[in-house]
């Protein structure tokens, strides 16, 4: 309208844009608890964040900005008792790929979009291998790095087809507000 101020949203208003804007950072916090517990799969943790991240940079990414993201990493470190900062390094890093290639990943296929996520799998295992050996100064075994690697990238597809039904329903609500 022109010359006329827009009423101030509702408070009603306020905590739908709030919870928006937290559900994606808040959700992987409780997945990580999640698989966190007695599985018996120690790659779980990192399986069940990286996909969240890596899909919210992409498709969300001023839900899911690097402070969370580094919130997120210190969790990671944390419930898998791995050496501090690791999990921080590489889910900023991949973080920062995902917003780096956001523009072209977001108007791909799904299949591109995994085989990308893929890679990302593959990196931040390698690199998180990479971090434990010179933290360590010996070389830990590679297997468990692969072993995450695609546990991490078999868990994308339905952590995907899941999200993308949230995030369509987030974006019709954006559009009805």
């Amino acid at each position: 309208m022109v010359g006329r101020k827009e009423p101030s949203p509702g408070l009603l208003r306020q905590l739908d844009d709030l919870a928006r804007a937290v559900f994606p950072s808040l959700s992987t916090v409780l997945l990580m608890v999640l698989a966190a517990g007695p599985t018996g799969v120690p790659a779980m943790v990192p399986a069940a964040a990286l996909p969240c991240i890596v899909f919210w940079s992409v498709f969300r990414p001023g839900a899911m900005p690097p402070p969370a993201v580094f919130v997120l990493g210190l969790l990671q470190d944390l419930l898998t008792m791995s050496p501090l900062g690791i999990g921080v390094v590489t889910l900023l890093v991949a973080h920062a790929v995902a917003v780096a290639w956001r523009r072209f990943l977001v108007r791909q296929s799904f299949l591109a979009v995994w085989l990308a996520f893929c890679t990302f799998a593959v990196g931040t295992a390698a690199m998180g291998w990479l971090l434990t050996a010179l933290l360590a100064w010996s070389l830990p075994a590679f297997a468990p790095a692969l072993h995450q690697a695609v546990l991490t990238a078999g868990l994308y597809p339905p952590f995907a087809f899941v999200l993308s039904r949230i995030h369509g329903v987030m974006r019709q609500a954006e559009e009805v507000a």
